[in-house]
């Protein structure tokens, strides 16, 4: 039989010596592995568990609702934010109405740069959204994602250097396996018509494209937001306001 990972995350109400060592031996008799654990905020454990045997999950979830000292609120398969968890000990920050929103704070560039790295690791076409105010790490985040991902990333349109258009692409730069970095603003306020065909056919192509100012580009564009698979904000401190009206206007000065 296969194995699978499962993902188990209980609350702790009374941290008595020796939990975490009965809690891993009722595992260890159930022959079920731990892979990773860690403290997940607020007194939660995360595990990371692997067993060939599905019944024995449900036989554990069912005696630990027997254990006074836990709650078990997780368990279930792994999810992405739930790896994410157990690694860096936190759960990513998620918009409680448009759950495909992740927030993350500059000081959390490490947590943001694993995220994108597991995304871009995904094959076929994914669109990916990424809000923030200038030099706050957005084109660095994606550029070490894809480093993270074993992925070559294809600059389209960029602010990085200078104001980057591209018209064309070499045979090597349209790989779909490739990451393709956009910069919604440049690539519809200072978008020609050669600029804006090459972005509708990667944007067709079976690939990961990662989308700067994702509002502006709905925007300007014939795109909308049911075009992302995810959008992602990058803020320096937690109560910043990301406000285009203060840097867009300089783009139409080109």
């Amino acid at each position: 039989m296969e194995y699978k990972q499962w993902y188990m995350e209980y609350k702790i109400h009374k941290n008595r010596p020796g939990l975490l060592g009965d809690i891993a031996s009722l595992l260890g008799m159930l022959e079920v592995n731990i892979l990773t654990i860690n403290g997940v905020e607020n007194r939660t454990r995360g595990m990371l568990l692997q067993t060939n045997d599905e019944e024995k999950i449900e036989i554990l979830g069912r005696m630990l609702q027997k254990v006074e000292n836990i709650t078990v609120t997780k368990l279930r398969s792994p999810r992405l934010v739930d790896i994410l968890a157990v690694r860096h000990g936190r759960y990513i920050e998620r918009d409680s109405d448009d759950r495909k929103t992740f927030r993350f704070t500059r000081d959390e560039l490490g947590l943001l740069v694993d995220f994108l790295g597991e995304v871009f690791k995904r094959e076929g076409n994914q669109v990916i959204g990424l809000r923030g105010m200038p030099r706050v790490g957005k084109t660095e985040s994606i550029i070490a994602g894809s480093v993270c991902s074993n992925k070559r990333w294809t600059f389209v349109s960029s602010t990085l250097l200078r104001q980057t258009v591209r018209s064309q692409l070499s045979e090597e730069e349209m790989n779909a396996n490739n990451i393709f970095i956009i910069d919604g603003i440049v690539s519809t306020i200072r978008s020609n018509e050669k600029h804006y065909s090459l972005l509708q056919e990667i944007m067709a192509m079976p690939s990961t494209k990662v989308i700067e100012h994702p509002d502006i580009f709905v925007k300007e564009s014939a795109y909308d937001y049911s075009t992302f698979d995810y959008i992602i904000e990058l803020r320096n401190t937690p109560d910043e306001e990301i406000n285009y009206d203060s840097f867009t206007a300089h783009y139409n000065d080109f």
